[in-house]
């Protein structure tokens, strides 16, 4: 039954993933990988500091949410390709720039989700 809500979770936040991924933008730079990737960062820490905090949230809720949904909608993979290729194509300081903005971001993101959820 976990793999039910895992696979639920995650097709829920692949589907969110693929939606971003429509948004016209005009730049080289992976905006939208990025913005998908924080945005992911703060729920799996809102998911994670809710859990702490109340403690009586079921085993089956946060598979769906923080393994599911999170882990359809965020992607390491899309970013480490897309970090490749920016130094590939010898765009150093834009590769660069996004490989840290992503890392620093995303860290912070997971502490902004875990304040967040103390107003819950």
């Amino acid at each position: 039954m976990n793999f039910i809500f895992v696979a639920l979770g995650g097709a829920f936040g692949a589907m969110a993933r693929y939606a971003i991924s429509l948004i016209p933008v005009k730049t080289h730079f992976p905006i939208l990988t990025l913005v998908t990737n924080i945005i992911g960062a703060i729920l799996i820490g809102f998911i994670v500091g809710l859990v702490d905090r109340k403690g009586d949230i079921s085993s089956k809720t946060v598979l769906f949410w923080k393994t599911g949904v999170c882990g359809g909608f965020t992607t390491f993979s899309t970013f480490s390709l897309e970090s490749c290729n920016l130094f590939e194509e010898r765009i150093y300081i834009t590769g660069g720039i996004y490989v840290a903005l992503s890392v620093g971001c995303c860290v912070l993101g997971i502490l902004i989700g875990k304040k967040l959820s103390y107003l819950i």
